[in-house]
Parts: C-alpha cells; sequence; structure tokens
C-alpha cells in the first residue's frame, strides 16, 4: 500500500485516520507514504456483544454443520471467530464481503469461497451470489447495529437467514487537540471508513470548516455520510484503503 511513483501529492496535508491498531498504523504509514501527517484519531471501537449467550449457541450449530453458508463482512468477525476457536465445517461454504475481509479470514486460516468481485458491500454481495441452486441455513455475524441488507437480500433468495450480534460498535470520544485541529482547519482531510464513523464525526466534529475534505470508502458510505448531515468530496471506487487514498490523492492532485 505505497505509492507508485516519488511524488508526494498529499504533501502538507494533515489526514485524520478514525480507527485505531494495525488498521489504523497501517493506513498512517500509507498516508506518510503520500507525503501526508497522518492523525490517528479512533471515533469508534469494538466490545464484546450484550447477549454472548445466543452467540456461542449461533457458533455451536456453525461447527455442528447446521448451516449451509457463514457470511462474514468484517475482520472484527473473523477476530471473534478466532477468539471463540471456531471451527467450520467443509461442508459449511464461506462468503466474504470483500477482498479485505477475504484476506483477513485467510490469514487466520479459514478458506473463502465467495468474494463479490465488482461492489464489496453487503449489496454487492447480494446482487452476486452464486445461484448453485442449493437452498438452507445462513449466518451471519455482524455489528449490533449492522444494516439489515444481508437478511432481507438473502432471505428473498430463499435462504433461512440467521443473523447474530457478533459484537458492539461503540463510539469513542476524540481528543481535545484533535477537536480543535478539525475546527480550525488543520484537518485538511477525514477518512470515514463506515457509516459508524460517519455518524461519530458528525456528532463529535461538525460543523467542519468548508476546506475540510471527507473522503468515503464506497457509495454505501458515501450515503451514509451524506444522511449523518456531512458533505462528501472523495467517493472511492472500491470498498480498500488502498482505493480510498488513490481516490484522495487524485483529489489533491487536481487542486
Amino acid at each position: 500500500m505505497t505509492p507508485t511513483t516519488a511524488v508526494k501529492p498529499l504533501a502538507g496535508w494533515r489526514v485524520l485516520v478514525p480507527r485505531g491498531g494495525k488498521w489504523g498504523d497501517g493506513v498512517a504509514a500509507a498516508v506518510r507514504g503520500y507525503g501526508g501527517v497522518p492523525v490517528i484519531a479512533p471515533l469508534i471501537n469494538f466490545a464484546s456483544t450484550e447477549d454472548p449467550t445466543t452467540l456461542a449457541n449461533a457458533l455451536h450449530e456453525l461447527q455442528d454443520g447446521q448451516f449451509a453458508w457463514l457470511v462474514v463482512t468484517s475482520a472484527t468477525t473473523v477476530d471473534v471467530l478466532v477468539s471463540q476457536r471456531v471451527k467450520v465445517p467443509d461442508a459449511t461454504r464461506i462468503a466474504a464481503v470483500g477482498e479485505t475481509t477475504a484476506a483477513a479470514l485467510q490469514v487466520a486460516g479459514y478458506r473463502v469461497d465467495f468474494v463479490p468481485t465488482s461492489d464489496n458491500s453487503a449489496r454487492g454481495l447480494v446482487k452476486e451470489w452464486p445461484d448453485s441452486g442449493i437452498r438452507g441455513r445462513v449466518l451471519i455475524p455482524q455489528s449490533d447495529i449492522a444494516e439489515p441488507t444481508l437478511v432481507a437480500g438473502l432471505s428473498r433468495l430463499g435462504f433461512e437467514v440467521e443473523f447474530v450480534a457478533a459484537y458492539r460498535t461503540v463510539g469513542v470520544p476524540a481528543a481535545e487537540p484533535v477537536k480543535a485541529d478539525v475546527a480550525s482547519g488543520r484537518i485538511r482531510a477525514i477518512l470515514v471508513t463506515s457509516g459508524s464513523v460517519a455518524r461519530q464525526v458528525s456528532e463529535q466534529l461538525a460543523p467542519l470548516p468548508e476546506q475540510t475534505v471527507v473522503a468515503c470508502i464506497g457509495p454505501r458510505t458515501a450515503f451514509d455520510t451524506r444522511a449523518a448531515g456531512l458533505p462528501v468530496h472523495v467517493i472511492a471506487e472500491e470498498r480498500s484503503v488502498d482505493s480510498l487514498l488513490s481516490a484522495l490523492v487524485e483529489y489533491a492532485e487536481d487542486e
């Protein structure tokens, strides 16, 4: 995730990275590679589900071979599967919402049977779902605030779909210096990687200065960002960090 030329198109740009951990460190390194100054300011975090019994029961049924498909929509869900030492039976197929999630599954030792190619989103996954003619139960472990797109879409395809809250998405208060930097315009761009992040930006940092560039990781996140009352200046074509930063770089070069 590094630029291919010596050009530093984000030189002088302070870019807010809204998540921490390994993900945040990786994005920060990429921003530096383009000459920008990353400001890691986690606005969301993940916590254990409030209903661990229901989750444990669903994962037990998964390991028992009672599901035809397991659908995974985030690396956080992969972390849950690993922490619970879940072994997916060979007969159960695994779908990943995008390449990033697929990579997380593979690193954790899980195979991946299906990844949408043109749209790494819940809608894209439903639209490109392989028509094998086989129907059955589908398990979808997601955030407690996940939208019902997958459940509704796969139900329409004839599956018996079970959603279970694998974790909670919680807001994290931004540090006061970060709030001050955003308000003053010192933060030149904000990366928005989910509707949850968009809502936290709106609640904690709005109104944004007119010159602040809001960059969204795909059309669905852009929709959620506008719904949160924020402007959208950059939309990545694909739901990946590479695509997001490439779109931001293109915007910066056109200024």
